[in-house]
C-alpha cells in the first residue's frame, strides 16, 4: 500500500497524521481539513501494520463515520468492515450485543426510541403518583424528564445536582423525579429495554465492573481516534479514558473554540484538560484554512482569543476578496430590510441563493426578517426548525386569540383541546358537537360561556385543566374589542400557559422569549382583530411543514448551533446586541465564554462575504416608542480597520 502522505497533506496535517504512538491532541481550526486529517491518520495507522479491527474510530454522526470509513477504504484499498468505526452510541450497541449479560440484559434487548420512552415514563409517573391527578397535572411532562435523565447520565451527576444547576424551576420536584427515574430503570430492565443513553451507561458499567473484560478491550484496540472531541460529554470522555488507559495510543481531534453545546451536556473541559490527564500528550495545531478569505479570517483571529484556550491563528489559502461589514441599523425593521436588499444584490451578482445564510443566536431574532423576506418574495428555508409563526407555542397563543374573537373557529378549538390531558380525536369531535349546541343558543356567542356549559362532558383526566383553560379564553373574550393584542398575549402567559411551557418543554425560556418577542411585534397593531388578520396572512404564505431537505434556490436561515459544520458563500449575522447575542441569560449567569465561541463559529461559516448587523432600537409600542439597544460586546473585539462600518437609518 503506497500512499503519498507528504503530497496530499500540508505540513501541519502531515505532522498530526504521522504522529508517533501515544496520546495526541489535534487542535483543528475551522475549515482546516479535520476530516481529511482523521481519514489519513486511520490510513497511516493501517500502513504501519495495525489491522483495521484493532482501530476504534469514534464520531458523533453516522454520516461522519460512513464518510471517514469510505475515504479510508479508498486510500488503503481495503475493506474496512471490521474496523470499529461509528458513533459512540452505535459502538456501545455493538459492545452490548456481545456482553449485555454482564449488566443483567439478554443480548436481544430492544432499543426504544423517544416516543417509546415517553410512553413508558408516562406509566411510571402514574405509578409514582397513583390517582393523585392534581400532582400529575403539575408535574413535568415525559418529554422534559427524558431530557433530564439523558443530561444527568451524560454529565455523570445526580438528578438533584442537575436540577440545581440547569433546571432550577423544577427543584421542588426533585424527590418525585428521582422516584420516576428509579421506576423507569426498573421497568426497562424487566422488559429488556434500553434507551439511547443506556447504550453508554451500560457500556461503561460493564467495563468498570469486569476488569478482565476491560483489559481485553484495552489490549484489543491498538489505536483510538476520536472526532469532534470538544463536543464529548463527561460520560463519553470517561469511556475513552478507560479504553486508552494502558497503551494511551489515543488521538483526539477537535477545536475548543467551537465547543458550543454545553446546553446538551458537552464539556469543553474534556479538551482543555486533556494534557493534564495525559501528561505525555503531544499537541498539534492545524491552522491553514481552506474555506474563507483572509479578510474573514482576520475577524475570526481577532475574536478567537476570547473563545479559545489554545491560541491559534488561521491563515487562508484563498486570495483576498471582500472586506467584511459591521452595519448598525436604526431598528430591527431596517435591519431586516438591509439584509433583504443585500441578499438581492448578491443574487444579482451571481451568488447562488442556497449559498447565502442568515445566522442568529435565537429563533425569535428572525421575526422581522421572515416577514421582510416574504414581502420581498425571497424564498427561504429554515434549516434550524420550522418558521417562527409555525412553532407550536406561537400557534397555541394565536389559537387562544382566535377562539376568543371567533367562537366558531373549529381549527382553534381542536388545537387547544387536543393539547389538554385526556382528550384525543374521538373526544374532541364529541365536545365540538356539544359546544356548537351551546354556541347556537346565543345570537352573540361567547366561547368561554359555551365551554363552561359543557364542563360536565369533559373526561375525568381533563377536569383539572379545564377551569384554567376557560380562564385564559375568558381573559381575552371579555375585553376583545378594547384589549391590545400584546396585553392579551400577556394574559394568556400569566394565566397558566407559562407554567404549561415550564412543565412541557425542555427549553421553556426560549419559548417564553419567542412569545415576548411576539408581544413586542403585536404592539404595532391597534386591536386583536387586525393582529390576527396579519397572522393569518403570514401563516397562509408559510409552509406547514418543517424544512428538512435542502431546497435549491432558497436562502438559508439558521441558528448558529445548527450551522456548525456548514459553509456558505455569504453569511449575515444578525441581532448582535447585548441581551440578544450574547443572550441575557448568558450575561446574568456570567457564562460568556460560549457566546464568544458561538460568534467565532458564525464568522467561520463564511467563504466570501460576511455581514454583521445590529439594530440600535426596538419597536415596543403602538404609540411609536422605541427601546434603545446596545451593540454586542462581541463586536468590540474586532479592530475597526478590519471592517467597513456604516449606519443605515432608511432603506429605499
Amino acid at each position: 500500500m503506497q500512499i503519498a502522505f507528504d503530497k496530499n497533506l500540508n505540513e501541519q496535517q502531515l505532522a498530526a497524521v504521522t504522529a508517533p504512538a501515544g496520546p495526541a491532541l489535534v487542535i483543528a481550526g475551522a475549515g482546516s481539513g479535520k476530516t481529511r486529517t482523521l481519514t489519513y491518520r486511520a490510513a497511516y495507522l493501517i500502513s504501519q501494520g495495525i489491522p483495521p479491527d484493532r482501530i476504534l474510530l469514534l464520531t458523533f454522526t453516522n454520516k461522519a463515520a460512513k464518510e471517514m470509513l469510505q475515504r479510508t477504504g479508498a486510500l488503503t484499498n481495503l475493506s474496512l468492515s471490521e474496523l470499529w468505526g461509528g458513533t459512540f452510541h452505535s459502538i456501545g450497541n455493538r459492545f452490548l450485543r456481545k456482553h449485555s449479560g454482564l449488566v443483567g440484559y439478554p443480548n436481544n434487548f430492544t432499543i426504544i426510541d423517544r416516543e417509546d420512552s415517553k410512553a413508558l415514563i408516562e406509566k411510571c409517573i402514574s405509578e409514582v403518583f397513583g390517582s393523585d391527578k392534581v400532582k400529575i397535572k403539575k408535574f413535568p411532562k415525559p418529554e422534559v424528564l427524558i431530557e433530564i435523565f439523558s443530561l444527568a447520565s451524560g454529565k455523570v451527576i445526580s438528578i438533584k445536582q442537575l436540577l440545581d444547576e440547569t433546571y432550577d424551576w423544577l427543584r421542588e420536584f426533585t424527590e418525585e423525579i428521582e422516584s420516576v427515574q428509579n421506576v423507569y430503570s426498573t421497568k426497562k430492565r424487566e422488559s429488556s429495554l434500553v434507551d439511547f443513553e443506556d447504550l453508554l451507561v451500560l457500556w461503561k458499567k460493564a467495563l468498570v465492573e469486569n476488569p478482565d473484560l476491560l483489559q481485553y478491550y484495552q489490549s484489543k484496540f491498538n489505536a483510538i481516534l476520536v472526532d469532534e472531541y470538544q463536543d464529548t460529554n463527561k460520560l463519553q470522555a470517561e469511556l475513552v479514558d478507560l479504553l486508552a488507559r494502558v497503551h494511551q495510543n489515543l488521538m483526539v481531534v477537535g477545536d475548543d473554540a467551537q465547543s458550543i453545546y454545553s446546553w446538551r451536556g458537552a464539556s469543553v473541559t474534556n479538551i482543555i484538560e486533556f494534557p493534564r490527564r495525559y501528561p505525555n500528550a503531544r499537541i498539534y495545531k492545524i491552522e491553514t484554512n481552506y474555506r474563507s478569505t483572509q479578510e474573514i479570517l482576520r475577524i475570526a483571529n481577532a475574536t478567537v482569543h476570547k473563545a479559545s484556550y489554545y491560541p491559534k491563528i488561521l491563515s487562508a489559502v484563498r486570495e483576498e476578496k471582500n472586506k467584511p461589514y459591521i452595519i448598525a441599523c436604526k431598528n430591527a425593521q431596517i435591519q431586516a430590510a438591509v439584509v433583504a436588499k443585500q441578499i438581492l444584490t448578491l443574487i444579482d451578482q451571481g451568488v447562488d441563493p442556497s449559498k447565502i445564510a442568515v445566522l442568529y443566536r435565537a429563533h425569535f431574532h428572525t421575526l422581522e426578517l421572515q416577514m421582510e423576506l416574504i414581502s420581498q418574495k425571497i424564498p427561504f428555508q429554515i434549516t434550524s426548525g420550522i418558521r417562527f409563526f409555525e412553532q407550536a407555542h406561537i400557534k397555541d397563543v394565536v389559537a387562544y386569540l382566535k377562539l376568543a374573537v371567533n367562537p366558531r373557529d373549529e381549527t382553534a378549538f381542536r388545537r387547544l383541546l387536543l393539547a389538554l390531558p385526556g382528550i384525543g380525536n374521538k373526544t374532541v369531535n364529541k365536545l365540538w358537537k356539544d359546544y356548537l349546541v351551546e354556541i347556537s343558543k346565543n345570537p352573540t356567542p361567547n366561547a368561554a360561556n359555551a365551554l363552561r356549559a359543557i364542563t360536565t362532558n369533559v373526561p375525568g383526566k381533563t377536569a383539572l385543566s379545564w377551569p384554567d383553560f376557560i380562564t385564559r379564553i375568558e381573559s381575552v373574550d371579555a375585553q376583545k374589542h378594547s384589549l391590545s393584542p400584546a396585553s392579551a398575549i400577556e394574559n394568556i402567559l400569566q394565566l397558566g400557559y407559562k407554567e404549561y411551557l415550564l412543565l412541557t418543554y425542555n427549553n421553556p425560556y426560549s419559548r417564553i422569549d419567542d412569545l415576548k418577542h411576539l408581544q413586542s411585534y403585536a404592539e404595532s397593531f391597534a386591536d386583536i382583530f387586525s393582529f390576527l388578520d396579519q397572522m393569518s396572512l403570514l401563516s397562509n404564505i408559510e409552509s406547514e411543514t418543517n424544512d428538512i431537505e435542502d431546497k435549491p434556490g432558497h436562502v438559508k436561515l439558521s441558528t448558529i448551533h445548527q450551522a456548525k459544520g456548514l459553509e456558505f458563500d455569504a453569511v449575515f449575522i444578525i441581532m448582535l446586541n447585548e441581551g440578544l447575542f450574547p443572550s441575557v441569560r448568558a450575561i446574568e449567569s456570567g457564562c460568556i465564554d460560549e457566546e464568544y465561541r458561538l460568534f467565532y463559529v458564525a464568522i467561520t461559516r463564511a467563504r466570501d462575504y460576511l455581514f454583521m448587523l445590529y439594530p440600535m432600537s426596538r419597536y415596543i409600542g403602538s404609540d411609536g416608542n422605541f427601546s434603545r439597544l446596545e451593540p454586542s460586546r462581541l463586536l468590540f473585539e474586532i479592530p475597526k480597520e478590519l471592517c467597513n462600518t456604516m449606519y443605515i437609518s432608511n432603506v429605499d
